[in-house]
């Protein structure tokens, strides 16, 4: 127990300050990327409601991708038409996931756990509260990110965020990161979905 409650604490630790770092070094890239979502969209920045750990809501912020009119549901639902030409480079590149670090910088999110869930999808929430998913931070990537498992198959991805959860140390926190990262640069169409 102590040694669970360490290995949180240095991951929280890790959250805060990695995401720092990102923030004040991306800066200059997210300007670029703000300046040219607001010629594209007229909106750059996108926030939607999503649930954290312990089912508490959060505001979830991300690059916008989709045109302003857009539903809020699940990417998987969404008319492919309702992504900008400048939201299909972000999506590629997972650079839209980038303002996420202030998530991580403010603990609603860590940069390993469950990808965070829409308020209405309630056959995802049912399966996650079931399989105990809601006891930690969501996350940026995870387990399921890298399998390419994503919210349409809401018992799949449950069970696979419950036994990455179940496993999660210090070494795949790191592993699940660093995997994340080489899948982006390798540019493999499975992490796109996300």
């Amino acid at each position: 127990m102590i040694k669970k409650f360490l290995i949180n604490l240095l991951i929280r630790w890790l959250d805060f300050f990695l995401s720092l770092i990102g923030l004040i070094v991306l800066l200059p890239l997210f300007i670029i990327i703000v300046v040219i979502g607001w010629f594209d969209t007229n909106s750059p920045l996108f926030f939607q409601k999503r649930l954290g750990r312990n089912q508490h809501a959060f505001l979830l912020v991300k690059f916008r991708t989709m045109a302003l009119n857009t539903n809020s549901m699940g990417t998987h639902l969404v008319n492919k038409s309702a992504i900008t030409t400048l939201g299909y480079f972000l999506r590629r590149t997972k650079l839209d996931e980038l303002p996420q670090l202030w998530n991580v910088l403010r603990g609603d999110m860590s940069f390993v756990g469950p990808r965070p869930c829409l308020l209405n999808q309630k056959k995802l929430i049912a399966e996650r509260k079931k399989r105990g998913v809601f006891k930690v931070r969501p996350g940026i990537t995870g387990l399921a990110q890298i399998q390419n498992i994503n919210m349409s198959t809401p018992t799949i991805l449950s069970k696979t965020d419950s036994k990455m959860i179940k496993k999660m140390n210090l070494f795949y926190y790191c592993y699940y990161i660093l995997f994340t990262v080489f899948i982006v640069f390798r540019k493999k169409p499975g992490l796109y979905n996300l």
